[in-house]
């Protein structure tokens, strides 16, 4: 009686393992599609992070507010911990950290470049524009960091989703930021250089 005890106990270790195995490795067969669209959705969010990287740096050397161009440096640090924590998540899930095309964060970054060359140089109109371009990529970050989050956490992925968690609170937090940084004295600046070319016409 001992012996079947005893055996029936290990058959259900054993399970518990096999169950625990197939969460980390990306369950059954039935999950093999939704791994691979996650898979290739961090690929994505890799190659958008890295060229967020060049595009803040941009936007520094064009705000004429020392302090959005201060909001951007701070973001552009954390942006570098982002692709880390990224590079990490592949590493924990035994796939290379390869980068592809981010479509929507190459056109978002393009759309950035435009709104510059169509506004004053140093101007708080460019400012406000340019926190409008911004935060536009910040939406598509959050929007992105949380659906993937949501994704490893039905995969089973718990350590992944919480590293992910941290960028999407962090993406949030900088989206934030630049509205207080717009709604401070940016945008009411912007009007008051509306008012005097008004004035000086």
């Amino acid at each position: 009686m001992a012996n079947e005890t005893s055996s029936v106990k290990n058959n259900n270790n054993m399970q518990a393992q096999a169950e625990d195995t197939g969460k980390q490795s990306g369950g059954s067969r039935d999950t093999a599609p939704l791994k691979k669209f996650f898979l290739d959705a961090l690929k994505d969010m890799l190659w958008a992070e890295k060229a967020l990287v060049t595009g803040l740096q941009k936007l520094q050397k064009v705000a004429a507010s020392e302090e959005l161009a201060d909001a951007f440096e701070t973001h552009e640090l954390q942006t570098n911990k982002h692709i880390s924590r990224l590079e990490k998540v592949f590493d924990m899930l035994g796939e290379k950290a390869e980068a592809k095309k981010c479509k929507a964060m190459e056109g978002l970054l393009k759309e950035a470049d435009e709104i510059v060359d169509a506004t004053p140089e140093y101007s708080a109109t460019r400012d406000a524009a340019i926190i409008i371009a911004a935060q536009k990529v910040e939406h598509y970050e959050i929007a992105s960091y949380g659906g993937l989050v949501a994704i490893a956490h039905t995969l089973g992925y718990e350590r992944v989703a919480h590293l992910l968690e941290k960028t999407l609170m962090e993406e949030e937090d900088t989206d934030y930021m630049l509205t207080e940084v717009a709604e401070c004295h940016i945008n009411f600046e912007a009007v008051q250089e509306d008012a005097h070319e008004k004035v000086t016409a």
